[in-house]
């Protein structure tokens, strides 16, 4: 008994570390990012280059991971290189889709503020509705379909309020719903891509960082980056590459944390930690940013949050009554891919933050 007590013991200190890391790492991700994207300190107004470096960051990271073989004792890093002309024809059509998602989501961080970027990209679940249904031909319950009405809602009246309250950017919340759009394609062709990659989804990630680095250059010329990049006076500071290094190495350590948070507990907890973690950021934003908000905007927020964790909840019950049932594999979508899947092959895991 006093063993099992004290494995009990060992095992709440271990998900209470995880979980925490998972919480610190997420905020502390979209806190770094929003001061490389639009703080007057770093004053570069390349948010596509910073995007690239942070590219760049996580595919040294995955290359010397990819080298040693992962880290001993914590984690195997799968073997395979980026370079092969097969796996490359395979994976370049998701490596774009990855470049523009994870493109409009720091455009949509560097105009709209932290504590609205939550709701400025929650239509992701809608959209993960609408196209397993038109790709896919997919139902989802009546249940899943009344959380999306709730999420629409608390999106339009988060996105009034903010008019009313004169923050709003309606550049930043349209780059956040093609953001929205482009993290739910991306998802649902991941799928398809990783049969090509031997199921890895580190593999993954460590491929579409590298294509990425190449898919991301004509987009920085096409922005106009390139005269902002050679006019930049910090281009030589010590301070601002250590930032961009720190930005690279959340990003990251995000997908890290959120693949362990799920092993340690389970998917659905993972969906409630992510929620509650959301939850937290907003009231943090507002207080970092010294941002005062009414009584309707954080209503909301509450909408928009309630209606994702109980969409996570029903269509847990659902994969679960759907797990008993043989379902076509070309039928399965987004939402029967593991949660680690998804997370894992997005550099921010943007979705979560």
């Amino acid at each position: 008994m006093s063993e099992r007590r004290s494995e009990l013991c060992s095992q709440y200190i271990k998900i209470f570390i995880v979980v925490s890391s998972y919480w610190i790492v997420s905020i502390v991700t979209v806190f770094v990012n929003k001061r490389l994207l639009s703080s007057k300190e770093v004053a570069l107004e390349a948010p596509l280059f910073i995007t690239w470096f942070q590219c760049v960051v996580s595919f040294l990271i995955c290359f010397a991971f990819s080298s040693t073989g992962g880290i001993p004792k914590v984690f195997a890093f799968p073997k395979g290189t980026p370079w092969n002309v097969d796996a490359c024809k395979k994976v370049i059509p998701l490596s774009l889709m990855f470049t523009l998602m994870i493109a409009t989501n720091n455009l949509c961080l560097k105009y709209v503020g932290v504590p609205f970027y939550y709701v400025g990209r929650s239509l992701t679940t809608v959209f993960n509705v609408v196209f397993s249904w038109l790709l896919l031909r997919q139902t989802t319950s009546y249940k899943c379909i009344s959380c999306c009405a709730f999420i629409i809602f608390g999106f339009y009246l988060g996105v009034d309020q903010e008019n009313l309250l004169g923050s709003l950017s309606v550049i930043g919340t349209i780059y956040g719903v093609v953001g929205s759009i482009m993290l739910s394609l991306y998802s649902i062709y991941t799928k398809k891509v990783l049969p090509h990659v031997n199921q890895e989804v580190w593999l993954l990630s460590y491929y579409n960082n590298a294509y990425s680095i190449f898919l991301f250059l004509p987009l920085i010329a096409i922005n106009g980056e390139l005269p902002e990049l050679w006019n930049f006076k910090n281009i030589g500071s010590f301070f601002f590459w250590t930032q961009m290094i720190i930005g690279g190495v959340c990003g990251f350590a995000i997908g890290y944390v959120t693949s362990l948070q799920i092993k340690v507990t389970s998917p659905l907890t993972h969906n409630i930690s992510g929620t509650a973690k959301a939850c937290a950021q907003t009231v943090i934003a507002t207080q970092w940013y010294q941002e005062s908000k009414n009584v309707l905007w954080w209503t909301s927020n509450v909408i928009v949050l309630l209606s994702s964790a109980f969409y996570a909840r029903f269509k847990q019950q659902e994969m679960v009554d759907n797990a008993k049932k043989p379902v076509p594999e070309e039928k399965r979508s987004l939402e029967d891919l593991r949660p680690e899947e998804i997370m894992l092959t997005s550099v921010q895991s943007y979705r979560e933050n």
